[in-house]
């Protein structure tokens, strides 16, 4: 895998700074961010099969407290449960960093914020890696719930 080199942080409106990349670095930046766009308007507009479309089928969640490993089958699971009963308000993403790519995988670190139909929101540092599968679409096929001190020191956090 290629590490990520930048340009210069960019202090973005939400108070963490952004990195600024260039070349193939840019490309899977963009990548990235269009994958977690996908996900976010996916969620909040309560499209099953679009948002799970954006999953892996050998997809592995984990650091969910309380569960080992969480699969495809469950995670899609979950998401009919929200999306049917529109548990899901809205998702966000801050603070975007990419930690490894190559032309088929991209390694990043993002700050994720969901927000329920309640009022109430969830919010975390995740590691997510995207795969180019076989029918050349970009799929999540690993997704680790980060520690609040890795999100700390990746830098993540709001002020």
């Amino acid at each position: 895998m290629m590490f990520g080199h930048h340009l210069s942080l960019i202090p973005d409106d939400d108070g963490i700074q952004h990195t600024a990349y260039y070349g193939k670095q840019s490309m899977a930046y963009d990548i990235a961010t269009q994958w977690l766009e996908r996900l976010a308007q996916t969620a909040r507009e309560h499209n099953i099969e679009g948002h799970l479309d954006l999953l892996s089928r050998s997809v592995r969640l984990l650091g969910v407290p309380g569960f080992d490993v969480i699969d495809y089958e469950a995670w899609a699971a979950q998401c009919a449960h929200e999306f049917s009963h529109r548990i899901v308000k809205d998702i966000r993403y801050h603070g975007l960093k990419l930690a490894a790519n190559n032309d088929s995988q991209i390694m990043f670190k993002t700050y994720e914020v969901v927000e329920a139909s309640d009022g109430s929101t969830s919010a975390q540092g995740i590691e997510v890696l995207l795969e180019k599968e076989t029918d050349g679409k970009w799929r999540v096929v690993q997704e680790r719930v980060l520690t609040d001190e890795e999100t700390a020191h990746a830098g993540l956090l709001p002020s």
